[in-house]
């Protein structure tokens, strides 16, 4: 840590080791930002334990908890009983404190400041949608939104399984991004970081924005390595990573494979996660006669994650609705082509010399283009092999977008002296640069 570099308040909502992927975003950004110039981070009080217990605050850093559980506890069961085994819906409906704790947030650290802290600029990290908007311009300092992550509708054709996670109420969002519009005031001191285009489309026009990924892997971890060799008549080994929630389509992977493996293809399917879906899709790996061929291990550390991708030949995603896709960018980074649909997030990460997209506009067309792809897999490793190359080397060096952390960090420590020193930002809606 540079106790030369002035401190940054680092506001975020969602912040906590191993608690889900929004807050291991806000984690990411405290941990090591904190290795490279005092902060103070303000968030809620349910992360306490968890960064208490991953040993923060660390040095030359200070924490200020924000408590609006008589709020969330309340909102959380509610949501429950409306909408049980829905956790998007639970998440949408028991998020609804993040106003409160903002407005919270605003006031410590005015108080703060009295105090005598000061701060080079303020960072907002999480949530990642522009929907939570934030009352902190009122600070006066200089600004940074996100990097946000958010905007993404609905594919057509796949209706059946949107109704499972009532994703209808994504529209509710609007709303929100109406109510966080009057609470910002936009400003030559503020800039907003997003991940995908859907992003930028959703903010209003004046919006100063910068291209930044919003997750991001660790090099140290996620190393590349060749893959495995097999010929054509080899057994190929396919991975899924993710939670078990029914747009991740995994019946969808079994359905493909299980058609494989009846006509003679040798084919095992690691599956890695949990949630409301997996005992379901346990059984159905049972019914369909691959259960010998399915391993579903349930949730694993991360530290695990890195070696079964290494084990593998393709990783598959074949959810359709993502609006990120950081499992993409860690099997990539392990030297391992991908299978993806063509929606979100994945959209903007896999290419033709990367991996493969699918264009399926239903379930049934979905499942026909995972089996034709998992042939030819299948068929040609040597050429799968090498898309899994090139996607180790466009992972293993700087990217404009962020694919590391160390280096994301990098980026935005640029942004923090750019705006403390009034230098001139980027212009409204800066192109993202395409992942190619």
């Amino acid at each position: 840590m540079d106790p030369s570099k002035r401190p940054i308040l680092l506001v975020a909502y969602q912040c906590a080791p191993n608690m889900g992927s929004v807050s291991q975003i806000g984690w990411e950004w405290y941990q090591r930002l904190t290795k490279r110039r005092p902060v103070t981070l303000i968030t809620h009080s349910r992360n306490r334990a968890a960064l208490e217990k991953a040993g923060a605050p660390f040095n030359g850093s200070t924490i200020e908890y924000i408590d609006t559980e008589w709020l969330a506890g309340p909102l959380y069961r509610t949501a429950s009983r409306l909408f049980p085994g829905k956790e998007h819906a639970i998440f949408l409906l028991s998020s609804l404190d993040y106003y409160l704790f903002d407005f919270l947030a605003l006031r410590r650290a005015r108080q703060k400041r009295a105090q005598g802290n000061k701060w080079a600029a303020v960072h907002v990290p999480t949530p990642v949608s522009s929907a939570a908007g934030t009352r902190l311009h009122q600070l006066g300092l200089p600004l940074i939104r996100g990097p946000l992550n958010c905007g993404l509708g609905n594919p057509a054709g796949f209706d059946e399984v949107l109704q499972q996670e009532s994703q209808w109420l994504n529209r509710g969002r609007q709303l929100g991004q109406w109510f966080s519009a009057l609470l910002e005031k936009s400003s030559d001191r503020q800039i907003t970081l997003t991940a995908t285009t859907a992003t930028r489309a959703v903010l209003p026009p004046n919006q100063r924005t910068q291209p930044l990924l919003e997750n991001g892997i660790d090099l140290r971890h996620f190393t590349a390595s060749p893959v495995l060799e097999r010929s054509a008549r080899d057994t190929l080994k396919v991975l899924f990573v993710g939670r078990m929630l029914p747009v991740k389509g995994v019946n969808f992977l079994l359905q493909a494979c299980a058609q494989l493996i009846a006509q003679g293809y040798p084919i095992e399917i690691t599956l890695v996660g949990d949630g409301i879906k997996r005992q379901a899709w346990e059984t159905e790996s049972v019914e369909l006669g691959i259960g010998q061929h399915c391993h579903f291990t349930g949730n694993l550390p991360l530290a695990e994650v890195p070696l079964l991708m290494q084990q593998c030949h393709v990783f598959c995603l074949p959810s359709i609705r993502e609006s990120g896709g950081a499992v993409i960018l860690e099997a990539m980074a392990c030297g391992r082509p991908v299978i993806a649909y063509r929606f979100g997030g994945p959209a903007e990460l896999v290419t033709t010399e990367t991996g493969v997209l699918l264009d399926a506009h239903c379930a049934s067309e979905l499942v026909e283009q995972l089996k034709e792809t998992l042939r030819q897999c299948h068929q040609q490793p040597k050429q799968w092999a090498a898309m899994g190359a090139t996607a180790a080397r466009l992972l293993h060096q700087p990217h404009p977008m962020g694919f590391d952390w160390e280096h994301k960090i990098d980026l935005v420590e640029q942004l923090y002296e750019q705006m403390q020193n009034h230098e001139d930002l980027p212009s409204c809606h800066n192109l993202a640069a395409r992942v190619n």
